[in-house]
């Protein structure tokens, strides 16, 4: 889980800085570079993010709202929060189980 949540701030910090491309705040000759990273980024966030749903059980629609906030800047800091919130409650239950 800490391996998609390292990858979801990434991919949406990679989205970001292509829509700085976009607005002019970066210079065009880095398009091809950020567009490839932001490329593989999005297609291992698609991929970890599937494993997670599995591992966690995640329902279609929570899954179908972590990949839709994949394609909304800015929205991959509701997901870092959700994957947190997800990961203290793993944590608080293993550490019962433990007990």
């Amino acid at each position: 889980m800490k391996f998609f949540r390292a990858i979801s701030v990434l991919e949406g910090l990679s989205y970001l800085l292509i829509l700085s491309v976009t607005l002019g705040a970066i210079s065009r000759e880095f398009v091809s570079m950020l567009g490839m990273a932001h490329g593989v980024l999005f297609i291992l966030y698609l991929v970890l993010s599937l494993q997670a749903s599995h591992k966690k059980g995640w329902s279609v629609m929570v899954w179908l709202l972590v990949f839709l906030a994949s394609l909304v800047p800015f929205a991959f800091i509701a997901v870092e929060m959700f994957l947190k919130k997800q990961s203290d409650e793993t944590d608080v239950a293993t550490a019962e189980a433990a007990q």
